[in-house]
């Protein structure tokens, strides 16, 4: 048997309505919960662009041999080759 919906909501409760009582406060929690999402990533994108413009930005521009030699910089070859 596969019952969904409204009728899932019926079969548990006995009330024709629950399906729509339940929804309105879950979409005011999922609102809550995204307002404080998109503020929490907002104060973090701000704080990575100010890491990156103090660790990789010269006058306002990138400093691409900076964030390259960061990048994949690892010059390191004595593990590599015996003496």
């Amino acid at each position: 048997m596969k019952v969904v919906g409204q009728n899932f909501w019926y079969l548990i409760s006995g009330d024709k309505n629950l399906y729509k009582d339940i929804i309105e406060p879950l979409g005011l929690q999922a609102k809550e919960h995204n307002e404080a999402f998109i503020e929490e990533k907002g104060r973090l994108v701000n704080l990575f662009t100010n890491e990156f413009i103090q660790e990789f930005c010269i006058n306002g521009a990138i400093d691409w041999t900076g964030l390259v030699e960061f990048n994949s910089g690892n010059f390191d070859l004595k593990g590599y080759y015996s003496s």
